[in-house]
């Protein structure tokens, strides 16, 4: 994606079929605001209803909601909905105010967005570098280039940035490479000794931290406790041998790391849908190489 940041603030106003579900882009753009004068009330906006999210690239600026106030310095979003009971503004004796943003109807997207705010918070922090900050950037630039030039594609980069906000609120950590090091660690160690009887005590022990701290930056970044990980690599190294070999369910259930074969089947059910008979026969079903656990 690209690093370059344009100016401007662009606009949409496409038509599309009232028969067809779609999204509705209403405006993106980039500001730079460096004296006293802007600021908007929620209240009194006639052009709702609208979704607002506004990130701060440099400077600052605030925000007020209901009896709330927050200061939105750089890597901080703002998230209102118009109208409400918000006022956003410069602030007096500031410097400046650098800012992206994008405005959007709630069409479809409003039960994405509410658990999505409800999760980070109406100010939440986000690194240049998430996925959701580069998409933005990205429309932004496409419509400085002129390259959103129908209904469709608004559309589609609507709901595109909204799934990237719920998915960066339920799994903040989601590019493995931001992991902090001890959760990376407990994750390789999980991936190369899933056959062994991992508890939290020992990954804990190994790692040198206590079990609770754990326990909670492992699920903070992966988005799932130590336990359900450990799970979700044996099942997949499940479904390997379930295509690749002939082995009978308890076979596969010792090999993977399970006590007993009733217990294997529990989880294989809870992750796939299926027992391991159903899936190695592949009746009335897709014949997966791999699935993909969230």
């Amino acid at each position: 994606m690209s690093s370059e940041f344009v100016k401007g603030t662009f606009g949409f106003r496409f038509a599309m079929p009232e028969q067809l579900a779609a999204c509705n882009l209403f405006a993106v753009g980039r500001d730079e605001i460096r004296g006293p004068g802007y600021q908007w009330d929620g209240l009194v906006r006639t052009d709702g209803p609208l979704l607002l999210f506004q990130y701060t690239l440099d400077g600052e600026g605030i925000f007020e909601s209901g009896s709330e106030m927050y200061r939105v310095g750089p890597g901080k979003a703002l998230m209102a909905e118009i109208p409400s009971d918000h006022r956003y503004y410069f602030p007096e004796g500031g410097s400046s105010w650098s800012f992206i943003f994008i405005l959007m109807r709630p069409d479809l997207i409003a039960p994405n967005w509410e658990d999505a705010k409800r999760r980070m918070g109406e100010v939440p922090f986000l690194p240049t570098s998430s996925r959701p900050i580069r998409l933005l950037q990205d429309i932004i630039n496409d419509a400085a280039r002129g390259r959103i030039t129908d209904a469709y594609t608004a559309s589609s980069y609507v709901f595109q940035f909204v799934t990237e906000l719920c998915r960066f609120a339920a799994i903040p950590g989601g590019d493995r490479r931001e992991w902090p090091e001890k959760v990376r660690l407990a994750a390789e160690y999980i991936e190369a000794s899933y056959e062994s009887m991992i508890s939290l005590d020992h990954l804990s022990d190994r790692l040198g931290v206590s079990k609770y701290h754990l326990l909670r930056i492992f699920t903070d970044a992966v988005g799932c406790s130590p336990s359900d990980y450990l799970n979700r690599v044996r099942i997949e190294q499940a479904i390997r041998l379930l295509r690749q070999t002939d082995w009978s369910v308890e076979q596969i259930a010792e090999q993977i790391g399970y006590s007993g074969g009733s217990y294997f089947i529990k989880v294989f059910r809870k992750f796939t849908g299926h027992t391991p008979g159903s899936f190695r026969s592949g009746e009335g079903q897709l014949t997966y190489s791999r699935i993909f656990f969230d």
